[in-house]
């Protein structure tokens, strides 16, 4: 990792994981494999910010770790990448597992436990899938018919115009959420020296 921090992926330790690499590799894995319009991808670090700002608006009064939990829903993918759901299903347990033992490590290193509630994951999920309707509309080329029916409906009092960012802006304004986040519940791990533009 760019932090010079090294990670066995086999046995991920939240000692080797720091927020600042989370962001970096986020901001630079595109949503949709990067087949999206615009002049940025829409990356998994500004996805995740968005899932997060849906989440305290389906529920405003969610305490600040679960939205924490939100914004870190796919921080795995910062050492794994994006893969879409039917070919993480066909890779098969192990890559399930795989995915679960890094969340975990994730989730530890960040003040958080180890798996969250089942209420909370439905939660950030419903977000996800909002997100990912808005995703699919403006920038994937889905119609409004075909995204309802893979996503739902987003939230009825919800709108989302989405501009895909530049990766250093998206890896900046995932840090903010962070530290926003985390200054919240009071738990601030040490940042590393470098920084973001």
């Amino acid at each position: 990792m760019l932090s010079g921090r090294r990670l066995d992926l086999l046995d991920p330790s939240p000692f080797d994981i720091e927020i600042e690499d989370i962001a970096h590799g986020l901001a630079r894995v595109a949503r949709w494999n990067g087949q999206t319009i615009g002049d940025h991808a829409f990356s998994v670090a500004q996805h995740s910010v968005v899932v997060e700002e849906i989440v305290a608006h389906i529920q405003p009064d969610i305490a600040p770790k679960w939205r924490l939990a939100a914004l870190l829903h796919d921080a795995s993918e910062y050492v794994i990448g994006d893969m879409i759901s039917p070919f993480k299903s066909a890779l098969g347990f192990n890559y399930k597992e795989f995915e679960a033992r890094l969340e975990s490590a994730i989730h530890l290193r960040f003040g958080l436990p180890p798996k969250s509630p089942a209420t909370i994951k439905t939660l950030i999920k419903k977000a996800d899938r909002a997100c990912a309707f808005f995703e699919a509309t403006q920038l994937a080329g889905f119609d409004r018919k075909e995204s309802l029916r893979l996503f739902g409906s987003p939230p009825a009092d919800y709108d989302l115009v989405i501009h895909p960012l530049p990766a250093g802006q998206a890896q900046a304004r995932y840090l903010e959420r962070y530290q926003l986040l985390a200054g919240a519940m009071g738990v601030l791990p040490a940042a590393d020296a470098w920084h973001t533009e």
